[in-house]
Parts: C-alpha cells; sequence; structure tokens
C-alpha cells in the first residue's frame, strides 16, 4: 500500500512539474538570427508547401500556396492562393498592420476579428480565430502559429490549431522565396 502511495505521490508530482513548465513567447528568440521582419520576407513573390495533421500526428491534407505580397509603409497585403491534394482551392486575402515594437495585426475575410502577432529574433508568433469550413458546417478554431526565418529565403511554420482548448491537430509549413 506504502509502494502504491509513494508511485501516485510522485506521479501527482511529475504532473504538477510539467504543467509549472512555462510555454515558449517570442522574446526567447529575440538574440536569434536573421531578423524576422514581416515586411521585408512577405514582400514580393513567396511559395509555401505544407501539411495538416490530426491530433493523432496523422496527414489528412497537404498543400500548396502561392502567395503575392505588398507592403505600403507599414501596412501590407498577403493574397493567398491555395490549391489542396484534393485539387480544391482557396483564397486569403490578409492585411496586415505593422505596430511599434516588433507587434503586428492582421484581418481576412475567415479570421474572426483581429489577429494579434510578435516578432522578435528570427520568430514571430501569430495568434487568432479561423472560420474553418468542414464537411458543410463552419467552425471557429483557435491558431497559434509560430513562423521562424532559417535564412533570407526559407522560412518554417507550425500553427497549433484548437476548439475550447483541445488540440485539434496542426499545420506545419515551409515558405521559400523564389
Amino acid at each position: 500500500m506504502n509502494h502504491r502511495r509513494l508511485f501516485l505521490a510522485a506521479a501527482a508530482a511529475s504532473a504538477l512539474l510539467a504543467g509549472c513548465a512555462s510555454a515558449p513567447t517570442p522574446a526567447d528568440y529575440a538574440a536569434e538570427k536573421p531578423v524576422l521582419a514581416l515586411e521585408r520576407y512577405f514582400n514580393g513573390l513567396v511559395l509555401a508547401h505544407g501539411i495538416f495533421t490530426d491530433r493523432s500526428g496523422k496527414v489528412v491534407r497537404r498543400f500548396t500556396v502561392r502567395m503575392d505580397c505588398t507592403w505600403t509603409g507599414d501596412e501590407g497585403v498577403l493574397d493567398e492562393a491555395f490549391t489542396y491534394s484534393d485539387g480544391s482551392t482557396q483564397r486569403r486575402i490578409w492585411r496586415l498592420k505593422k505596430l511599434p515594437d516588433g507587434r503586428y495585426t492582421g484581418t481576412a475575410d475567415d479570421v474572426v476579428g483581429t489577429a494579434q502577432g510578435q516578432a522578435a529574433g528570427n520568430a514571430f508568433q501569430w495568434a487568432y480565430t479561423l472560420r474553418l469550413p468542414v464537411d458543410g458546417k463552419v467552425y471557429d478554431v483557435q491558431f497559434d502559429d509560430w513562423m521562424f526565418l532559417v535564412d533570407d529565403k526559407v522560412m518554417l511554420n507550425k500553427a497549433v490549431m484548437s476548439k475550447f482548448g483541445i488540440r485539434l491537430g496542426e499545420v506545419t509549413l515551409a515558405f521559400t522565396k523564389p
């Protein structure tokens, strides 16, 4: 009986310590190079290849994106044309605004409210709610989106999708500038 209590206490302590681990923030990457400025990277043509994985890790959708990006002062437009592996297409036009201290905001027709982002070093974290059509219904899902600039041509992106705090899956993208 004492072994069982000891085991349960150890398991509870492990769970408590794991829960105390802090999530990364953009500031954790402030010293990383090259420095990511969205208005420099997302300017001109950008191509992307991506996958969507469900919560088990199974790839359930593949896609490519052609992005035509322009900036005028502190305002940018990212015109995204998606082509999915099943042949379907989708278009999203982001309207971004650069704010002081590495912050950005953005809107798009299928984004609920305003997306909020923070850049530091080579990283950018982007949080928003997307209206996502699935099997004839539309769901509002939250995205915790992280981008990491590898060099002046390549950026990697990983986004966790959730609803009511429950992880639904992940989107992984590789952006390239031709």
